[in-house]
């Protein structure tokens, strides 16, 4: 039997999966976090983020965090869940490679918030 948190672990496998062929063989880790820390980033707000992309430096490789409380509370049930997961993790690539989510997944819609 797994937990929550597991199966929200494995959502997020999942999608970077999903993607493996947009990242073009970059490295990329991705961690789920339970919530965000409370010092947001200026270009965040007041906003609770859902995610954040942490860029590679020297040796360091870049990294993609999923906010899993956020995350859980936007979905309605598990297939919304996964949905919402992967809209997250589109994003953060999305920013991390420098372009709009919809040409990192083409199903995705950036007009559903």
């Amino acid at each position: 039997m797994t937990t929550r948190a597991e199966r929200f672990d494995d959502l997020v496998l999942d999608s970077a999966e999903r993607l493996e062929d947009v990242l073009g063989g970059h490295a990329v880790e991705f961690a789920v976090e339970d919530v965000p820390p409370s010092d947001p980033a200026p270009w965040e707000g007041d906003a609770v983020p859902l995610g954040r992309v942490f860029p590679g430096r020297g040796s360091v490789t870049p990294r993609i965090v999923v906010y899993r409380r956020p995350v859980e509370a936007r979905a309605a049930d598990e297939r919304e869940l996964a949905q919402v997961v992967h809209d997250v993790v589109v994003e953060q690539v999305a920013a991390l490679l420098g372009v709009r989510p919809g040409e990192v997944d083409r199903r995705y819609d950036e007009g559903d918030d």
